[in-house]
């Protein structure tokens, strides 16, 4: 089996630091799924403004040449404790092929690439290939008593902060980039074997900025936001 994307995502996320790990931690992440001309038909997504969630299978893209692993170190353990990669959603996967639940919140068919769907929620950085496209259906996909294993304690969220020297050019984002960014970096993006480096200066690129911030004593706090030369901005 050949597998080919039939289109590519435009996120508000432009590298993998602080990206979300799961899809729904950062509500307010958007993006778009532009489809490849051959499959760029209203045609093939007939029915589908009738589905509030999607899921999407799409391609790891940044670290498939780097091949798979039987076994992962996943950051709900620290990043010390290893697991098998099936046991996991690691990146490092033998096909190299991602699962993402994500919220439709709209259809644009006035675009030059039209049809292009308008997501939230999501969870894949800037130029993610898309497979393929499945609709959620809430009485087959929701399992309300399923196990989650190691991954089942409640995800702990850090305080943001904005620095006086940050708090113009944030308040100059829209309120959309706005809560993106908190929601994003409460998430303590840090790598898990490193969060001891308390007081460190980290740079990611969010909604077309980039946010310097540091992290101690539990709290985030945004040191500047300044224009990045990427950008699916808010």
């Amino acid at each position: 089996m050949t597998l080919e994307p039939i289109g590519i995502v435009r996120s508000c996320f432009g590298e993998k630091f602080a990206t979300p790990r799961q899809p729904g931690l950062c509500p307010s992440a958007w993006g778009e799924l532009v489809f490849h001309p051959p499959y760029r038909s209203r045609e093939a997504i007939r029915g589908l403004e009738g589905f509030s969630h999607l899921w999407l299978i799409f391609g790891f893209h940044e670290t498939l040449a780097h091949g798979w692993s039987p076994t992962v170190r996943p950051p709900r353990l620290g990043g010390n404790l290893r697991v098998g990669v099936f046991a996991s959603r690691s990146t490092f996967r033998p096909n190299g092929l991602g699962l993402s639940l994500v919220r439709l919140e709209g259809i644009d068919v006035d675009s030059p690439d039209a049809p292009v769907l308008k997501l939230g929620g999501l969870d894949l950085i800037d130029g993610t290939p898309v497979h393929d496209i499945k609709p959620y259906l809430p009485y087959a996909d929701s399992v309300p008593d399923a196990r989650a294993g190691f991954a089942s304690a409640e995800i702990p969220r850090l305080n943001v902060e904005i620095d006086d020297a940050a708090a113009a050019d944030f308040e100059a984002l829209p309120e959309r980039a706005r809560h993106l960014i908190r929601e994003a970096l409460s998430l303590d993006v840090r790598p898990a074997t490193r969060v001891d480096d308390d007081g460190r200066v980290f740079g990611a690129v969010i909604s077309g900025r980039n946010i310097r911030f540091s992290i101690h004593g539990g709290a985030c706090r945004v040191l500047a936001v300044t224009p990045a030369d990427w950008g699916v901005d808010g």
